[in-house]
């Protein structure tokens, strides 16, 4: 909302910029849902990125904003929000 409210008109990174693999992300989504998903490996793009570790010091400068929530923790409370969401609407459906 600050970013919204502000009167930054260029790009500004609100991401995280602790680096994990895909593969590390992968793996933490298994675990955290207990899910028994295989991890299929494909070719990457010829452009794909091989480090993805936005820089969010304009973030910082210009909102005072940097990330609280770590992969594990943003991942556990997306999983409550979204058990949640579809009990809800199951609830409505009924």
């Amino acid at each position: 909302m600050r970013l919204a409210r502000s009167s930054e008109h260029d790009p500004v990174n609100i991401g995280n910029p602790t680096e994990f693999t895909i593969l590390e992300c992968a793996r933490k989504v298994i675990a955290t849902t207990g899910g028994a998903s295989k991890i299929q490996f494909e070719p990457l793009p010829p452009d794909d990125p091989k480090q993805r570790r936005p820089d969010i010091s304009k973030a910082k400068r210009l909102l005072g904003w940097e990330p609280k929530v770590d992969l594990e923790s943003g991942l556990k409370l997306s999983l409550e929000y979204f058990r949640r969401a579809v009990v809800e609407d199951k609830a409505q459906s009924a």
